[in-house]
């Protein structure tokens, strides 16, 4: 049985979107980031039990905006992403930046 060549994920990035620096990539990059929130908040509703309903109304938001969140939200104040997360959802937000 012959093996396939196999591509690590950041080697068909690369191919596909393009390389570090280039500006399709870091626009994949940011958009990457903005996903992945989205699925953090939805999966840590979902762990808690909880609705976007509820997760809003324990945030002072709403249940639209909630959904937007976790299906991509481009722009979110932080203030408001920070009570979504410890008041809605009864985490804590850690930031880290990287280079």
């Amino acid at each position: 049985m012959k093996k396939k060549n196999l591509t690590s994920l950041s080697e068909f990035i690369d191919k596909e979107v393009g390389k570090r620096g280039t500006k399709k990539r870091d626009k994949f990059e940011s958009e990457y980031e903005v996903f992945k929130l989205g699925i953090l908040i939805q999966q840590a509703r979902q762990e808690k039990g909880l609705t976007q309903e509820q997760v809003a109304e324990l945030s002072g938001t709403n249940k639209s905006y909630i959904s937007k969140l976790e299906k991509d939200l481009k722009d979110v104040r932080f203030s408001t992403l920070q009570r979504i997360i410890t008041e809605g959802l009864g985490g804590h937000l850690e930031i880290s930046i990287k280079f």
